[in-house]
């Protein structure tokens, strides 16, 4: 696949995708500090880690999904009990009229019940009939610290038939996002895109969220994900804030084109609803990395 050129029809599409955001927030105390400034338009996704375990992350998208907004909660297959459990979940989920998920392995060191992996976890879930229309997997566009990539790929293809899509895994560089998903299509992996950027993030939010997670659940996403985690603390700690401009701007091509099947961005916001908010709007109102763009201006002046 070679290289695509911005034009109109991508930023068109790009402020589509914007128009109607997916944001990822984190089970914390404080929920009303920032759900507030949650858009009504937005699809959240409720994360899930072993120190909230599955409870905290569905006590959040039932007070979300009454709110009105469209959740997704995250299941982490190693916090699952048991079958009973996983269809105390789905029930739970359908009595919400919550009709997406979002399937992990999860970061606990071992599993409390017999799923150890997604694919587990899956595989229950179809043998169970459950009634989702869409599940989420996710991928991993930077190499993994512990798994080789050829066995990652053989886990996508092997869950492919039990999953809607894939979430990519935050990264900050376009270009290794952009080669991951040419990868994944030339080894048979055709399920749409959804690529993780960050949103918002500055200094003293971070570390407040990084606290409410709690020390052993971060220690254990450092410890598997600290190149990443560096490049956010890099920039958030040289500039007292991350913004996504410039990440956007590079992957914006690629969004809507057919060959990388690329639908859209999963934000993390790290519960910073209202900076990533002013973030959005901003592009949508021609004013941020995009805005002296064609497409965006002309959306501008005719007041779309």
């Amino acid at each position: 696949m070679g290289g695509v050129e911005i034009g109109d029809e991508n930023e068109a599409t790009l402020g589509r995708v914007l128009s109607r955001p997916r944001y990822e927030v984190i089970p914390t105390k404080g929920t009303e500090d920032w759900a507030r400034d949650l858009p009504k338009e937005a699809k959240v996704t409720v994360t899930c880690s072993p120190a909230k375990g599955v409870e905290a992350t569905l006590s959040l998208a039932e007070r979300l999904a009454k709110q009105g907004f469209r959740v997704v909660p995250h299941i982490s297959a190693r916090l699952v009990a048991d079958e009973a459990h996983l269809e105390e979940i789905v029930r739970r989920l359908d009595s919400l009229g919550v009709r997406e998920i979002f399937v992990i392995g999860g970061d606990a060191r071992k599993p409390v019940g017999p799923f150890s992996g997604a694919l587990d976890l899956l595989s229950a879930m179809a043998q169970l009939g459950h009634g989702f229309e869409d599940v989420g997997i996710g991928g991993y566009p930077e190499r993994h610290p512990i798994i080789d990539d050829d066995t990652l790929c053989r886990a996508l293809r092997n869950k492919q038939p039990f999953a809607t899509y894939i979430v990519s895994q935050m990264c900050f560089d376009p270009q290794t996002i952009v080669d991951w998903v040419a990868d994944i299509r030339r080894r048979g992996i055709r399920l749409p895109t959804i690529v993780g950027v960050p949103g918002v993030v500055d200094k003293k939010r971070l570390f407040v969220i990084s606290r409410k997670i709690g020390v052993g659940d971060s220690a254990r996403f450092l410890k598997k994900h600290t190149g990443l985690v560096g490049s956010l603390l890099v920039n958030v700690l040289r500039f007292g804030s991350y913004s996504p401009d410039g990440l956007v701007k590079e992957l914006a091509p690629y969004v809507g084109d057919q060959d990388y099947n690329i639908t859209g961005f999963h934000v993390y916001t790290f519960n910073q609803i209202e900076r990533t908010e002013e973030w959005r709007h901003q592009i949508l109102n021609g004013e941020g990395a995009l805005g002296s763009t064609p497409a965006l201006r002309r959306k501008r002046r005719d007041g779309a």
